[in-house]
């Protein structure tokens, strides 16, 4: 089956969401399309949710040990059949127009545009990045939206700018088979556009796409493998650090933090010495932020 679009679903256990997400795709009214399922050996049974949808552009694919969601993604990787590729996330809602607005725009703009991106409504965190219920931000906010003739190298070595579901990829934008580290468990999005934005044209757009939903089990919040995502980052791009030693410098520091908020705080003098070495002006100004915030709460 030859289709356009390829988009690819890692799940573990969620059944109660799934269907949710799994209909957001196939209600697209851009239809031509396929639906990869990667169940990433789940305790739960999912494949009746999977074919209970009654969709035949749904495949399930049952991994027989868990990986993780880069895993599962390079799973459904191997699988799509697509020109294009699109992810999903297995509690996330893509809105409606979404994939033939992304496709439109692809097919309209020179083929060195790898990826589109737009953003995403974000239920449960607020826009300084605190979590609770009621809250509501863009992501990214309409202001950091990259604009033409900005350094998208440097933008992406400094800042997690794509959340995956949020974009729509060319098959042959990346010159890799595999596109994700099967190492990183957290950042895995960070790690993959980082060194996509070395290899082709990224735009993004500020219409939100997307419904997701901040939840207690994000791998986000889990701090230690947020710490070796950001190091497994740098690993992958050395070449690039190198020829930007200020990101590096940023990139050390907020290792550093991450890891003295773990306990880790004699690893943690290491990169903040790194941090300091190779970007003074964001590590003290990281520093006054910081103070400034402490005289808040104690004022």
């Amino acid at each position: 089956m030859n289709v356009s679009v390829s988009v690819i679903l890692p799940v573990y256990n969620r059944s109660a969401v799934l269907q949710n997400a799994m209909r957001s795709v196939l209600d697209q009214s851009y239809r031509d399309l396929e639906l990869i399922v990667v169940d990433d050996a789940s305790t739960e049974d999912l494949q009746p949710v999977v074919e209970g949808v009654g969709d035949p552009r749904v495949r399930y694919i049952r991994r027989t040990k868990n990986g993780g969601a880069s895993a599962a993604r390079n799973t459904g990787l191997a699988e799509a059949k697509g020109t294009y590729i699109a992810f999903q996330d297995s509690d996330d809602l893509w809105l409606p127009g979404k994939l033939q607005m992304q496709v439109d725009l692809l097919e309209s703009l020179s083929p060195e545009v790898g990826a589109v991106v737009h953003s995403k409504v974000l239920y449960g965190s607020g826009p300084d990045g605190s979590y609770g219920v009621g809250l509501v931000s863009m992501r990214p906010p309409p202001h950091r939206i990259m604009k033409p003739g900005e350094d998208q190298v440097c933008k992406y070595l400094t800042e997690n700018r794509i959340s995956l579901q949020n974009a729509l990829f060319r098959r042959d934008c990346y010159p890799e088979r595999m596109w994700f580290d099967d190492l990183t468990r957290s950042n895995a999005d960070w790690a993959f556009s980082s060194s996509l934005a070395q290899h082709t044209r990224i735009m993004e757009y500020p219409d939100p796409v997307v419904m997701a939903f901040s939840s207690p089990d994000s791998i986000s919040k889990l701090k230690r493998a947020k710490a070796i995502g950001l190091i497994r980052i740098v690993k992958r791009n050395r070449a690039a650090y190198a020829r930007y030693p200020q990101a590096y410098g940023m990139m050390m520091w907020r290792i550093g933090r991450i890891l003295g908020r773990h306990g880790k705080r004699r690893l943690a003098r290491r990169f903040y010495v790194e941090g300091l070495r190779h970007n003074p002006g964001f590590v003290w100004r990281a520093v006054a932020e910081k103070l400034r915030k402490y005289r808040v709460r104690r004022a």
